[in-house]
């Protein structure tokens, strides 16, 4: 038996040892954490009625007692004693399962010991309602006694264990026997479904099971009820109005799939549809001549997979010349959390951008940015909006050409949009299976219904696809812009020659007088810097993507932004002289004067070592590319004007502006790298300099440097020096692999 931890809370492990001990008392052996099938027997035959006078041992009843005290019920005191407490508390437990009518009085019955040993709630909790909870307890009631069906939570909340019982609840109600019911969606399910069509007049338990569909798909003014009234129907044909069905007022089969499953009636025929193969002219006549007028086509491939989905050249006139119109999507590994976040939606944002001019996109496409698996609430909170925030500050930052969509579960998909992160969602919902899809309505916004793969046409115009209904939101796009001239753009870093890079970067550096940890022998005073050689060219690696595509929506050189940025990385100081911060050559220290400055005073934990030395100050430089708050405003406001950003202008003299930079550049690496090129575009401007770009000579390119730094003679020699490690990253890396791209 597994040692608990004795912190008072519940928990199912708490539950597990619970059920393990029940076990031992019914002398089940091995014991395991499922309260299954043989626990459930054992029980039914040595204690089918449990009460005073049938509890196997004091142990028994201190098992139980302990149960409902997890369940927040009175167990008495845990004492062995199945007492007048005792009794009061199942006699509540059962009335809140909604199972009283069914099992009276204050005896636990094996059942009801199942649900007690688990961790669902029998109370209206959180974003729960109490009309959910009524339709959980009357199924309770009406189908406990059938074998396969078991107490479920009346907790007010629709999810999986509730959609199985539902799903249960109409196949009793069809007439399946015990062992033929099994909760699935099947084809004998859906055959006694379409006999079972429901109109106004109808009465009964079937619209007790179709308004409880309907409630749980969180129909606005539907009701549990028993009859099937002119204003259910009203309501049912806003929902089949809604969902693009035949709108009749009635209870048919697509209507009620479309309540039981997220795919809905997966016989519907679509007008969308997506795929991963290329569309070629056969193909495209027969997915016109099967009633596709709207294809979702890939913008990139997932680096390092075998699989080839991107669009090709001439696809999309082959398509457009079909008469089929095209929507982009975006996905790379977006198949777990573990990929999301604020930094990375910015950076694929920029390089979907950068993808989807390359095909020709025209401004004002939407493009929808995959997230390819089954998401949690949580992580729905602190992953995928973060990351949408993100990809809308890169939308931005790339110039604003195209608008945002989603694709994702229903819930995702309806958060992401209620967060005003997207203007249109394609829902996964051919995944039925995904918590996100179970239980959740369809987005208020939705634009694509995925909802089955099937193959078109025969011969050379065979094509697989994933059927889609199309809500009329997404019209996509039918003509292009002439793709780009080939231009000598940088692609990415083979990162098999990171150990190369960073070998390269370090010996030249300690050639300089920048060894691989503490301060370049330049310095005039001792010390530390924060980063080493290694972490820093690591660092510059990680973000290899956002680089890329910067460099690559810009038409400039990646190795001019990343030399910036990796540079003063390096010299980031945390200079201290016997034990005291410096605060003239403190990095740390004048970002929490700057910090102090704009908060008042309230310092985070990362400024409270330098609380009694710090006077407030309004700007400094900050971040991976140290830059100035003040500059930064500038430049953006700069590139605004060129079109190369799409976001709002800000006034460097107001302090509420610059602090809405300034601590982006402090806390976001995804903003602060993607200021750097915008601070190369200003100062060549200030200059009296061609913009930087593809074809930016080494005499230019070293004024770039220098100035990004100052228009001084230290800067001057400085750039010098940055002009090695840009020859290293540009002459014998990043040519290289543009030319063999």
């Amino acid at each position: 038996m597994p040692t608990l931890a004795e912190d008072g809370q519940t928990s199912w492990a708490v539950m597990y040892a619970l059920t393990r001990a029940l076990q031992l008392e019914l002398v089940i052996s091995p014991q395991s954490n499922s309260f299954g099938p043989g626990t459930l027997a054992a029980l039914n035959s040595k204690c089918p009625s449990i009460n005073e006078n049938t509890a196997l041992s004091g142990n028994f009843t201190r098992i139980l007692q302990s149960a409902l005290y997890c369940k927040g019920y009175d167990g008495g005191g845990i004492d062995g004693q199945y007492n007048d407490r005792v009794k009061a508390a199942v006699t509540k437990l059962k009335a809140d399962m909604g199972v009283s009518s069914v099992f009276p009085g204050s005896s636990l019955e094996p059942k009801v010991v199942k649900g007690l040993l688990n961790m669902d709630a029998y109370t209206t909790i959180l974003d729960g309602t109490d009309t959910v909870r009524s339709i959980q307890q009357w199924m309770n009631s009406r189908y406990i006694g059938r074998a396969d069906f078991f107490i479920i939570p009346c907790d007010g909340l629709y999810s999986r264990d509730v959609q199985r019982a539902q799903m249960y609840a109409i196949q009793y109600e069809l007439g399946m026997a015990d062992g033929t019911a099994n909760g699935v969606f099947g084809p004998g399910t859906k055959s006694g479904l379409r006999s079972h069509t429901l109109s106004v007049g109808a009465s009964g338990t079937w619209v007790q099971l179709f308004t409880a569909a309907m409630v749980f798909n969180r129909r606005a003014g539907v009701s549990f009820a028993s009859s099937y009234t002119s204003a259910l129907a009203g309501a049912v044909s806003t929902f089949q109005n809604f969902l693009r069905l035949d709108v009749n007022g009635t209870a048919d089969f697509e209507t009620w799939a479309s309540l039981l499953v997220s795919y809905g009636d997966d016989t519907r025929k679509g007008t969308a549809f997506d795929c991963a193969d290329q569309v070629t002219a056969d193909r495209a006549k027969a997915l016109y001549a099967a009633g596709y007028r709207l294809g979702g086509r890939y913008l990139v491939n997932v680096p390092g997979t075998d699989l080839d989905k991107v669009i090709k050249p001439g696809e999309l006139t082959t398509m457009a010349a079909a008469g089929l119109s095209c929507f982009p999507i975006y996905q790379t590994y977006g198949d777990s959390s573990s990929y999301f976040s604020r930094p990375q939606g910015t950076s694929d944002a920029i390089a979907a951008t950068e993808a989807a001019l390359a095909h020709g996109f025209k401004k004002g496409t939407r493009i929808y940015f995959a997230i390819d698996y089954d998401n949690t609430g949580e992580e729905i909170a602190n992953k995928l909006v973060p990351h949408f925030r993100g990809i809308n500050e890169g939308m931005a930052q790339a110039g604003g050409y195209y608008e945002v969509g989603i694709y994702a579960t229903r819930n995702a998909c309806s958060q992401v949009s209620a967060a005003g992160l997207s203007t249109a969602s394609f829902v996964s919902n051919m995944s039925a299976g995904y918590s996100g899809n179970l239980g959740f309505p369809m987005p208020n916004d939705w634009a694509i219904d995925q909802i089955k793969t099937v193959d078109v046409g025969s011969g050379s115009g065979k094509i697989q696809i994933d059927n889609d209904i199309s809500s009329g939101r997404e019209s996509g796009q039918n003509s292009f812009n002439p793709p780009p001239a080939k231009a000598d753009l940088d692609v990415a870093f083979d990162m098999a020659w990171s150990s190369d890079i960073l070998k390269d970067i370090q010996t030249y550096f300690q050639q300089i007088g920048i060894p691989e940890e503490g301060p370049p022998d330049s310095w005039p005073w001792p010390g530390k810097t924060k980063y080493t050689t290694s972490e820093c060219v690591e660092f510059m690696l990680s973000w290899d993507d956002l680089f890329t595509s910067l460099a690559r929506v810009l038409k400039m050189r990646k190795a001019l932004i990343q030399v910036s940025a990796i540079w003063e990385l390096r010299h980031f100081n945390v200079t201290s002289v016997a034990g005291l911060a410096v605060p003239s050559v403190n990095d740390d220290f004048s970002d929490a004067c700057v910090y102090d400055y704009h908060n008042d005073g309230a310092l985070p934990d990362w400024v409270t070592q330098f609380a009694d030395m710090i006077t407030p100050m309004r700007d400094c430089s900050t971040g991976i590319g140290q830059i100035f708050g003040v500059r930064a405003i500038t430049a953006r406001n700069y590139a605004i004007d060129l079109g190369l950003l799409s976001e709002a202008k800000r006034d460097a003299s107001v302090d509420a502006d610059l602090w809405a930079v300034w601590e982006k550049l402090h806390f976001n690496q995804s903003f602060n790298i993607s200021t750097v090129p915008y601070m190369h575009i200003l100062h060549a401007h200030e200059h009296g300099m061609a913009r930087p770009g593809l074809t930016t000579g080494e005499g230019d390119t070293e004024k770039l440097l220098q100035y990004y730094q100052g228009d001084t003679d230290e800067a001057a020699q400085q750039a010098k020096l940055r002009m090695g490690m840009y020859r290293i990253i540009e002459d014998k890396y990043q040519s290289v692999f543009r030319k063999y791209a």
